[in-house]
């Protein structure tokens, strides 16, 4: 059985604990290190350690949260990158997906929603949490709204979910070519090149 290989990055000792406990149990997850700070966490990747999924504290001392995960993509990308953070302001949120996050936890997540984000990304979805989802469609979206037909929508859904290609073709009886035409059409609608950027803008404008 794979097992997903996970740093954790968070500057109290106590949540890196709380994290490990949660995950203890889940025989297809492995906490491979886990450090207090953005430098040995470059450290320990640039020794060449395999890393599936970094979980990311946004409030880091010396180099902060947004800035280790820039990096981190940049010079790894391809690691993935869960954030976690007390604080789900919708400006945070976005800037962690622009800087190549899949994922974005509040602290206060359980175990369930945790080892789901985990499963989600690394299988190339998307994940944010249920309090991040509220605070990306509270009121104050954009009103320009792209034009999607009834089954783009379907599938933005589905995307949102983080489900695959293949998932999101099985799902809706629809072939791998059909999904992967309708993907385009809707990246082309909102203008974006990544799953992440689509996402953080569907969930701004309220279409998901």
């Amino acid at each position: 059985m794979k097992k997903i290989s996970l740093m954790l990055v968070d500057d109290h000792q106590m949540v890196l604990e709380g994290l490990k406990s949660l995950l203890q149990h889940h025989q297809d997850i492995e906490i491979r290190f886990a450090c207090t700070n953005g430098q040995a966490a470059i450290d320990y990747l640039t020794q060449g350690n395999p890393i599936d999924i970094v979980l990311l504290d946004i409030n880091l001392p010396g180099m902060n949260g947004f800035e280790l995960c820039k990096l981190i993509k940049k010079k790894f990308p391809a690691i993935k990158i869960i954030a976690l953070s007390t604080h789900q302001e919708r400006s945070a949120v976005t800037r962690m997906l622009q800087n190549g996050a899949s994922g974005f936890l509040s602290k206060s997540a359980d175990g369930k929603e945790l080892s789901a984000a985990i499963h989600a990304v690394d299988a190339n979805g998307i994940y944010l949490g249920a309090e991040v989802q509220q605070e990306m469609t509270s009121p104050g979206a954009s009103s320009a709204l792209p034009k999607l037909t009834r089954r783009e929508k379907e599938i933005l859904i589905q995307i949102a979910e983080g489900k695959t290609t293949s998932q999101i073709a099985e799902a809706l009886f629809l072939s791998h070519l059909t999904v992967e035409t309708h993907r385009r059409n809707i990246m082309q609608k909102y203008e974006v090149n990544n799953v992440a950027a689509l996402i953080r803008l569907a969930m701004e404008q309220g279409m998901i």
